[in-house]
């Protein structure tokens, strides 16, 4: 029994309750009423300090104003971002954090805001908490997977998947090892891969360096997931920063790299190499004294590379690269001057990238060799003078013979990587490898047909420690015709379009413009004038059926307008009262009937508005920023007769460059709104649909949103280079280690860029209509839906490709999925390939809640 003896303990005393403090609560209801005030004002900084004040005293109103307080926290962080004062904006975010601490809303922004700014390890870690706490948050599962790609990119997991490439690495590491070298720097460690292959081969000494933040971590755990934590150091540094004794206690007999990329000198490996031969590398072995043991020289894996090249004919790379048409939408382009993309190595400039990538053998149309393969470069990575005198290397020029016949779009570069004297791997466009090749568009003004018996002549040089081919000059018939003059040597220029035929219909004064431009050009002794635009832009001007479309559907929109107006009369403004940042200043209008408003936000550069100006009666607005691209739109309507007052450019007027959808004057509403709804990478653009909305309260009667409804598309596929793309695959561990649960981390379900026409798959249905986002009609919307697909063959499903059909009124369409289109594919790929037998039925499931499709295509479900 208890035992009763024993004191009784002393109770709590009751608490009291808190008093009213009426002077605190007096302050509470005017700092509260002040916030709402000052937020409908829209001085958002005043707001977010009165609601601080209104939570810290008042916490119990945190649900009452969480909603208005995010409001206000996002539109002053915007205000913020774009005043450059960016320490105030986490200031912001920090003092938000600590009222709401889970709110995954907060935390998914700042984590925005981290990403825009540069910060992808820090901007991850808020995308990873945000879906912690809220597992089913849609943007923050999309960010994460954009910052995945990022942190971790694709072809991590295509190496790790190539088995040949890997066990390569590994037999020349271990015949190194066993052969004397004891101690390893491997620069760029990555996964720790080829660290861990010197450790298992016997290495005393391991070190690793790696610069990516992520990769370090992702390193560190797969070395002590196997074991060797401890025996393999990992600094987080580049390698050029690495000093004896500070950072590794001695200098070391190997180094091992994979340090390349496409074009082999773009990841630095030159000047990492020279450093370390520098400051981390034993002497080489000398000729001079054979006798010295290898662990007292230094050497180098890979020992050195080859590089070749080849001449080809592509209209895929000839699109993205150079202006292909003389007309758009009903537009001359002789007066828009030489355009072409970012990617060149011509001797004029060297701030260009001297080359891209892309993998041959994926390229739509494929490719036509002009030449034979030709040895542009020998390199020996175990000779420092080499190295260092690899930049300081004279321009060489080789002759070319051409043997095929077709126009010049492009140098394809590859080469083959001399791990040792018996061993090595070669990334050719024929090679089943997991390597692209360098492309060196050709950017001369004009095409330039090549044919059998002429010479092309190309120099090679290592400026800047970049590889740069450049195709300068064709020998024909004894004679040489610089590739940058104007006119092809046996006819006259006519500018061919994108198929590379001469498009006929280019008129005379088009034809004497381009005449007249290229004897300025030929007259000129001084550098090419030309703009230069992305690889998308330019190939989104080259995509005729686009602008075509385009042209058709505004004017058919703008002849019911006027039609409208002769039976109503001039239309009244109506719909909802939204008040402008800025009006647009009053330019000199021809006096008669108002205009039609035409507002085309697209983001780049975009014709749009000017084909919608040269209708007559339209006053466009241009979203392009550029001066430089204004320019270009302001010579293309004067050669094309629009008077200069019909086309304006909208964010030379808007104070926020958030507001961009807004009247064109306080008693005007827009006519059109053109959105650009889809990303090139294949993926609708986020916060489409709001867009939507607020797009069409500014519409007058009649008007209408361009497109005004998407059809999301999908098919069932089989694809395995879907699956070696997205993860590692297999039970076995790679060499012998456990990798794989690691990196797979850095999974993403979907694929962006596909070439879904040359992607390596077999289809097991037919196409299937999977969602629609009517831009114009919500009611026509649904938030979620069921389809089933029947397969029409056996097989293992590995991914859905999707694309989109682009309604821009109910007669005319675009298609995103064509050999014209400047977008490319999306898919989503299964983790678990799902088993299908000829007839079976797969059920899809889609479902939105007012978010961007492209978090939507992420909540397909099998």
């Amino acid at each position: 029994m208890p035992n009763t003896s024993t004191r009784p303990k002393r109770g709590r005393r009751n608490r009291r309750v808190p008093r009213e403090d009426p002077a605190r609560n007096e302050l509470v209801s005017r700092s509260l009423e002040s916030a709402q005030q000052c937020l409908f004002n829209q001085d958002y900084g005043t707001a977010f300090v009165h609601y601080l004040l209104v939570l810290n005293l008042a916490p119990v109103l945190k649900d009452f104003a969480s909603e208005s307080f995010r409001f206000t926290l996002f539109k002053w962080a915007d205000e913020l971002d774009s005043l450059g004062r960016i320490q105030d904006l986490f200031d912001c975010y920090e003092q938000a954090l600590e009222l709401f601490p889970t709110d995954e809303v907060i935390i998914n922004s700042m984590g925005e805001h981290l990403f825009r700014m540069g910060f992808r390890d820090e901007a991850a870690g808020h995308f990873h908490k945000a879906l912690k706490l809220k597992p089913d948050y849609p943007e923050a599962k999309e960010n994460f997977y954009r910052v995945a790609n990022w942190l971790v990119e694709r072809w991590h997991f295509l190496m790790l998947n190539d088995r040949r490439r890997n066990h390569k690495y590994q037999q020349a590491i271990q015949k190194a090892v066993e052969g004397g070298c004891n101690t390893v720097l491997d620069i760029g460690t990555g996964t720790g891969i080829l660290g861990m292959c010197a450790k298992k081969a016997g290495a005393a000494e391991v070190y690793a360096c790696e610069l990516s933040k992520t990769m370090y971590e992702l390193a560190c755990e797969v070395v002590t997931a196997n074991g060797m934590n401890g025996r393999i150091k990992i600094l987080h540094m580049k390698s050029l920063e690495m000093e004896v004794p500070k950072d590794i206690p001695k200098r070391v007999s190997l180094v091992v790299t994979e340090t390349v990329d496409a074009g082999l000198f773009g990841e630095g490996i030159i000047e990492s190499l020279i450093h370390a031969w520098n400051h981390l590398l034993l002497p080489p072995q000398s000729t001079q004294d054979p006798s010295r043991p290898p662990s007292q020289a230094g050497r180098v894996i890979p020992a050195g590379a080859t590089v070749f090249g080849m001449a080809v004919q592509c209209l895929e790379i000839r699109r993205h690269h150079r202006l292909c048409v003389s007309e758009i939408g009903g537009l001359a382009t002789a007066a828009a001057g030489e355009l072409h993309s970012p990617v060149s190595c011509s001797s004029e400039d060297d701030s260009t990238e001297p080359y891209t990538t892309e993998r041959l053998s994926r390229l739509p149309g494929g490719y036509t060799p002009l030449t034979e393969p030709f040895n542009a470069l020998d390199i020996d990575f175990n000779n420092v003078q080499e190295l260092e005198g690899l930049c300081s290397r004279e321009v060489s020029r080789v002759r070319l013979p051409v043997t095929g016949e077709g126009l010049l779009d492009a140098l394809a570069v590859w080469f083959q990587l001399h791990l040792d004297q018996q061993s090595s791997l070669s990334t050719g466009p024929k090679e089943d490898t997991c390597w692209e090749q360098a492309i060196y568009p050709v950017q001369t003004p004009h095409n330039f047909p090549l044919r059998p018996g002429d010479e092309l002549i190309v120099e090679i040089s290592c400026r800047d420690a970049y590889l740069r081919l450049c195709s300068v000059a064709v020998a024909r018939d004894g004679r040489e015709f610089r590739l940058d003059d104007c006119l092809d040597p046996d006819k006259p220029r006519n500018n061919p379009g994108p198929s590379g035929n001469p498009n006929p219909s280019l008129n005379a004064e088009a034809e004497l413009c381009s005449a007249l431009a290229c004897l300025g050009t030929e007259q000129s002794s001084g550098p090419r004038d030309y703009t230069m635009l992305e690889c998308a832009e330019m190939a989104l001007l080259n995509n005729q059926p686009y602008h075509d479309s385009f042209r058709r559907a505004l004017a058919k929109l703008i002849t019911n307008l006027k039609d409208a107006r002769s039976v109503q009369g001039p239309s009244q403004g109506q719909g909802l009262e939204v008040m402008p940042l800025t009006d647009p200043p009053s330019g000199p209008m021809d006096p008669g009937p108002d205009p039609f408003y035409v507002l085309d936000v697209s983001e780049g550069f975009s014709v749009l508005s000017l084909m919608a100006a040269s209708q007559g009666q339209v006053k466009a607005y241009s979203s392009v920023e550029k001066t430089q691209h204004q320019a270009v739109l302001r010579r293309l309507a004067r050669a094309n007769g629009v008077p200069e007052e019909a086309l304006e450019f909208w964010l030379n007027q808007v104070e926020d460059e958030q507001a961009v959808l807004q009247r064109p004057s306080r008693e005007k509403l827009w006519s059109a709104i053109i959105l650009d709804c889809v990303e090139t990478c294949g993926l609708v653009r986020q916060k489409l649909m709001e867009k939507a909305t607020l797009a069409r309260c500014l519409l007058e009667d009649g008007g209408q949103i361009f497109p005004e409804r998407i059809v999301l598309y999908g098919m069932l596929v089989e694809s395995d280079t879907l699956l070696l793309e997205s993860a590692v695959q297999g039970q076995e561990p790679t060499l012998g280690f456990n990798i794989a649960p690691f990196i797979n981390q850095f999974t993403v379900p979907v694929h962006v860029f596909l070439d879904l026409s040359t992607l390596q798959c077999r289809h097991l249905s037919d196409s299937v209509e999977l969602f629609i986002l009517d831009l114009m009609n919500t009611n026509a919307n649904y938030t979620n839906r069921d389809v089933k697909v029947q397969a029409s063959a056996s097989g293992r499903v590995t991914a859905v490709p999707f694309w989109y059909q682009i309604h821009l009124n109910e007669e005319i369409s675009l298609s995103t999925f064509n050999q014209d289109s400047h977008w490319k594919q999306a898919a989503v790929v299964l983790h678990q390939p799902l088993a299908v037998r000829e007839g079976d039925w797969v059920r899809l499931y889609g479902k939105s809640q007012l978010i961007s499709l492209k978090s939507l295509k992420q909540k397909l479900k099998w």
